[in-house]
């Protein structure tokens, strides 16, 4: 493997890395904010009310994505061993 290979094989990577993790991360960061406000708007600022919802949230989200996540680093490891 050449060194340009190597750099575009880690290009790729850490591209396919954030593309995968996006979905959890974005509904995380959704799911924070609008607990963010409904804590603003009642007065409760307890740190377990705003993360027992977000957990839930990001959970679900990797469960419901993972088949598309395996597909996406299958894909990548396949191109990185030089196949099809």
């Amino acid at each position: 493997m050449s060194d340009s290979q190597l750099v575009e094989f880690v290009r790729q990577a850490i591209l396919s890395g954030l593309i995968v993790i996006a979905p959890v991360i974005l509904m995380g960061f959704i799911i924070g904010t609008l607990m963010g406000l409904v804590q603003a708007a009642t007065g409760i600022h307890e740190p377990v009310v705003g993360l027992v919802p977000r957990l839930l949230a990001m959970a679900l989200v990797l469960v419901m994505v993972m088949p598309w996540m395996v597909e996406r680093m299958v894909e990548l490891l396949r191109n990185a061993a030089g196949g099809s």
